[in-house]
């Protein structure tokens, strides 16, 4: 597969923050566009500049009925679906309902609808720390807490469907995407959004933690063409395939860049750390460069100042987002 033009595809959580920009891709791509999401993290609005080209079908991503009217026709998946880490320290029974069982209902009906291709987009949370970096493929896979664990358990399902039932699976690791639409409120706020909130509100981040914890951020745009270049041109084994910059950046050094963006004169406050953080997270990108020619193009601080600056337009009265914050998000 090399290209998506005129290809009837389905995005599970199409109306979240990953799933509306790759739904946009796609869209652009000139491919005939269904999304299903039940809407209790995605947003209608994330679609909206797409009007009638895109269809959407409402529901759970468990729910048979559901899962049939949004696959009828389509020839690729691109699997989205999920509940948040955060979600899982709180309810560990929803997420892994929605990110273990959901994945495997929806391979099956895949299967049964004899789709072409899967696309299972995972996380790096299935590493765990690391325990060498930068973290490749074949890093040993100790998830730190529940969603990890219900990633994992959706990648090895897509193996076993590519393996006995004949089903062809991709699976993407992306690392931390941050970027538009990301969320700041609630259980599902990112920690770039509600910096950002408090920043914008003139109160200091919060770093949980000492803040020496890292990450791989990576773009949205980058994470987006990524998953695109695996889609069309991984081998369908379920062999997985870091998504991810290739750059470590630390809580601390995150903060300290968007203190300098929008209030110098702030400077972060600690608080104890959160239950099951990863210390460590760094990406090897060699797989992802040598068999798709993908290499991330935006570095953290000009992704940082596309991101505030699309902030401010998107929300003039940050006030309004400080109630919406929620403090711990877990």
């Amino acid at each position: 597969m090399t290209s998506f033009r005129g290809v009837r595809v389905l995005v599970t959580g199409g109306a979240g923050f990953i799933g509306s920009h790759l739904v946009e891709a796609l869209a652009q791509a000139g491919s005939r566009v269904t999304v299903l999401d039940d809407f209790s993290s995605g947003r209608r609005e994330n679609l909206a500049s797409l009007g009638d080209a895109v269809e959407v079908v409402q529901g759970d991503v468990c729910d048979g009925a559901a899962l049939a009217r949004a696959l009828a026709g389509s020839e690729v998946v691109m699997h989205l679906a999920t509940r948040c880490v955060r979600l899982s320290l709180s309810d560990p029974g929803e997420v892994h309902r929605v990110n273990s069982e959901g994945t495997l209902r929806l391979l099956l009906a895949a299967t049964r609808q004899g789709v072409r291709r899967v696309v299972y987009v995972s996380s790096s949370e299935v590493y765990g720390s690391a325990v060498s970096a930068p973290m490749r493929e074949d890093h040993p896979l100790r998830p730190a807490g529940i969603y990890g664990a219900t990633k994992l358990a959706g990648e090895f399902y897509a193996q076993v469907m590519s393996r006995s039932l004949g089903l062809p699976t991709v699976v993407v690791r992306p690392f931390n995407t941050y970027g538009p639409r990301a969320h700041f409120e609630g259980v599902y706020g990112e920690v770039i959004p509600r910096f950002t909130v408090r920043l914008l509100n003139g109160l200091r981040p919060v770093i949980f933690g000492d803040g020496l914890q890292s990450r791989d951020f990576t773009y949205v745009t980058d994470t987006v063409r990524g998953i695109l270049l695996a889609a069309a041109g991984a081998e369908a084994t379920g062999t997985p395939l870091n998504i991810a910059r290739g750059e470590e950046v630390t809580i601390r050094q995150l903060a300290a860049l968007l203190c300098r963006l929008i209030h110098p004169s702030l400077e972060p406050e600690y608080a104890p750390p959160r239950p099951a953080d990863v210390r460590r997270h760094m990406a090897d990108v060699d797989r992802g460069r040598e068999t798709l020619g993908f290499r991330a193009e935006v570095g953290i601080e000009e992704g940082l100042a596309r991101y505030v600056e699309w902030f401010r337009k998107a929300y003039p009265d940050p006030a309004e987002c400080l109630a919406q914050y929620g403090a711990p998000n877990w």
